[in-house]
């Protein structure tokens, strides 16, 4: 019986450090120069820590980051860092945030929020934000 605690424990443990760990595990990606119709564009290598959470259920936590001059309740910005430091207006950078699709519409706040969804790893469209969740919904802290 101790023994399935003790494994139960550290199975816990181990996948709240993970998600505790979701940004950094995130930042293990480096870039390679492609081209599209445009011209040159820096395309995401991701690393194995990051192929592994794909398609995979994951829960990040950061701000919600308006976007486009106003604010999409259904398609949000998260970012792992404070506006005045993320990617589009500090000194983040792309690894810092990811587009989440939720499932319900949310309210804005300049707090910190706690999204779960599908994560999608977006290496070609450069359009998109290279992380996308989906099927994502706000946890209540």
């Amino acid at each position: 019986m101790r023994c399935l605690v003790l494994l139960i424990g550290l199975l816990s443990f181990s996948a709240i450090g993970q998600q505790e760990n979701v940004w950094k595990n995130l930042s293990d990606v480096t870039y390679e120069i492609g081209e599209d119709d445009f011209g040159e564009l820096y395309l995401p290598v991701f690393g194995d820590k990051i192929k592994e959470m794909e398609g995979k259920e994951i829960t990040a936590d950061g701000y919600i980051i308006p976007f486009e001059g106003m604010f999409k309740p259904e398609h949000i910005i998260l970012s792992s860092l404070p506006l005045a430091e993320c990617f589009f207006c500090g000194s983040g950078g792309p690894e810092t945030v990811m587009e989440v699709m939720l499932k319900e519409p949310v309210k804005y706040t300049s707090k910190k929020v706690k999204v779960t969804g599908n994560l999608v790893l977006n290496a070609k469209d450069p359009e998109k934000l290279m992380y996308i969740l989906k099927e994502a919904r706000i946890i209540d802290p």
